[in-house]
């Protein structure tokens, strides 16, 4: 097992939570406690016997407490190797005492950089650089030495020390890679506040924390895990409060952020329900129950084992209509949910029910996909309303009704696996064809889906019309306005057959393609 004992201990850390009875752990154990500035005061201040980083370098903190653990006597009691006699021999020549234990956190640089009250001066002071190199010695010399940079294992050392009577090689690898971990992800937020308002450096250093391993990916077979950024705060499946149901899965968390992002598109009472990452029903009210069951209408038979999501608190009436229904569902997320609703939802053993709080503005962020050897990185689709600059192409322009509905389907649409089409009509999906190979495909799926209902509606299609195809089989269907970016060189000809047929056409100037 290759037990070391810890005769002396190096304390020095910015996070003071759990310090004190951690400190007094290693005392009772007789472990001699080495600390700096406001660590050592904090455990003096508690009446631990606690000898200041100057006594043993002999030389005093200075620069502001810039200098004060970059010495030999520090990292050579660090770094030498206990069983190595020239390292021994060196030790006794300059009287230089082991450490074998490095307790250090680091200055809260990703805390203060994030605040937006901080002067530059300050963020940079938050720049550790004793610390850094102390973790880093340490976990270099793991086969003899402990390094702690999480207070959550403090409990878990000292019950080994009290059962083993030292660490265990296993415990200190296994810190040490937490130690270079940590290492490398401060390093990287402090590359990325340096970068500033470049969105594309040339070396990208990504940073995430694990939250939880899940019972597998996609398919059985595959193995997954779920990481969140850093100190995450806005509203999103990250920051999400789980308050019910069984473990969430993969797919669950990805259906349960497309959801969320659709339905924080919309001021008013909205409500979504969501299968394999595509929208089958979305609608919008005057209340947060009529909006979902106009919303669950809008494919009842794909809704079954879908994810819902909700814009507003949701209350004991959308809980009630859920319940009458008797559908069988896999997740709910929204801002809030009544005690009522809570109470009712939660006689369901298995529903997950997810609490994200009031929504914000959309965070501006950077997408992320892995492709074999690299990483294709893009700003999210978080543009504001399009149809600010929309312009009617026909001759007809849309009703007032028709302009509401294409505004909505348009916002759907941008959630739609591409070629996407959605059908609408009075401020609720009808009918969507998703993530076809060919675009007058997805407008007969979408005309199939939406049946009797599709008279009268209006389509939004996610990119341009290559031909007049789509016009001429949407006309046949019945649906009266559209939707586009436009941008084909035979706009015209789509053009002229909304013409035709008397139908209205408003092109957006955006596309919204969602491989």
């Amino acid at each position: 097992m290759s037990i070391r004992k810890i005769a002396r201990a190096l304390l020095s850390v910015s996070d003071k939570a759990g310090l004190v009875d951690f400190a007094r752990g290693l005392a009772a154990l007789n472990v001699e406690l080495i600390s700096t500035g406001g660590t050592r005061k904090a455990l003096a201040d508690a009446g631990l016997s606690v000898r200041d980083i100057s006594d043993v370098t002999g030389f005093p903190e200075v620069m502001d407490g810039r200098v004060k653990t970059l010495h030999p006597k520090v990292h050579g009691g660090i770094l030498a190797i206990r069983d190595n006699p020239a390292h021994q021999a060196v030790l006794q020549q300059h009287g230089i005492g082991t450490i074998d234990l490095v307790v250090v956190n680091l200055y809260p640089f990703e805390k203060t950089a994030a605040n937006p009250k901080s002067t530059r001066e300050e963020i940079i002071e938050n720049i550790d650089i004793g610390g850094p190199s102390m973790i880093r010695s340490a976990a270099k010399n793991h086969h003899d030495v402990a390094v702690v940079v999480d207070p959550a294992d403090y409990p878990s050392i000292l019950e080994e020390l009290k059962t083993n009577g030292g660490t265990t090689l296993e415990t200190r690898e296994r810190l040490a890679g937490k130690a270079f971990a940590r290492t490398a992800a401060y390093d990287a937020a402090i590359g990325a506040y340096f970068a500033g308002s470049e969105s594309f450096p040339a070396k990208l250093n990504l940073s995430f924390d694990l939250r939880s391993k899940l019972r597998y990916g996609e398919n059985p077979h595959q193995r997954a895990a779920f990481y969140v950024e850093p100190g995450v705060k806005y509203p999103c499946i990250a920051s999400a409060e789980v308050l019910h149901g069984k473990e969430l899965s993969y797919n669950n968390l990805l259906d349960l952020d497309s959801a969320l992002n659709l339905v924080r598109e919309f001021d008013e009472p909205a409500a979504v329900v969501l299968k394999h990452n595509n929208p089958c029903g979305a609608a919008i009210a005057t209340t947060l129950v009529d909006a979902f069951q106009r919303a669950y209408e809008g494919d009842t038979v794909s809704a079954f084992g879908g994810i819902l999501g909700f814009n507003r608190e949701v209350d004991e009436a959308v809980a009630q209509r859920i319940d009458d229904l008797k559908l069988f569902l896999e997740c709910i997320i929204a801002p809030e949910y009544s005690p009522q609703a809570l109470a009712l939802l939660k006689s369901k053993k298995n529903l997950r029910l997810l609490r994200v709080g009031p929504f914000g503005p959309a965070t501006p962020a950077l997408d992320y996909r892995r492709v074999d050897g690299g990483l294709l990185v893009q700003d999210r689709d978080t543009s504001g309303d399009d149809f600010a600059k929309s312009e009617v192409k026909t001759k007809r322009a849309p009703t007032s009704q028709e302009m509401t509905d294409l505004r909505f389907a348009w916002k759907v649409c941008k959630h739609v696996k591409s070629n996407a089409i959605v059908l609408v009509k009075n401020g609720a999906i009808v009918g969507v064809g998703a993530g076809q190979m060919s675009r007058v495909d997805s407008t007969q799926i979408a005309v199939r889906k939406a049946g009797e209902k599709v008279k009268g509606c209006v389509l939004a299609s996610d990119a341009f019309f290559p031909f007049r195809d789509n016009v001429d089989a949407a006309a046949a269907a019945g649906i009266t306005a559209i939707v586009q970016p436009g941008g084909s060189v035979k706009d015209g000809d789509s053009i002229t057959a909304c013409d035709e047929h008397g139908l209205a056409m408003v092109f957006t100037g955006v596309r919204h393609f969602r491989h």
